[in-house]
């Protein structure tokens, strides 16, 4: 049996929310092993003169827990 964990992350970028999402995962899976999932919680934009300039993406990154260890 397969059990599943979930965490929940922040990552931001400033050229879109999809970059922010790729480098927030990208960051994660140094961290984390057998990733097998991530949902979109939340997108947001900061706006500096009338312009969005950075890109938020709150991430629910679910993994398989390792029973061995």
């Amino acid at each position: 049996m397969g059990i599943e964990k979930h965490i929940q992350v922040t990552g931001r970028s400033t050229i879109s929310w999809k970059d922010a999402t790729v480098k927030t995962l990208e960051e994660v899976s140094q961290n984390l092993d057998n990733i097998t999932s991530l949902k979109i919680l939340d997108q947001r934009a900061k706006v500096t003169v009338n312009r969005m300039s950075e890109y938020y993406v709150d991430l629910d990154i679910t993994f398989m827990v390792n029973q061995g260890r």
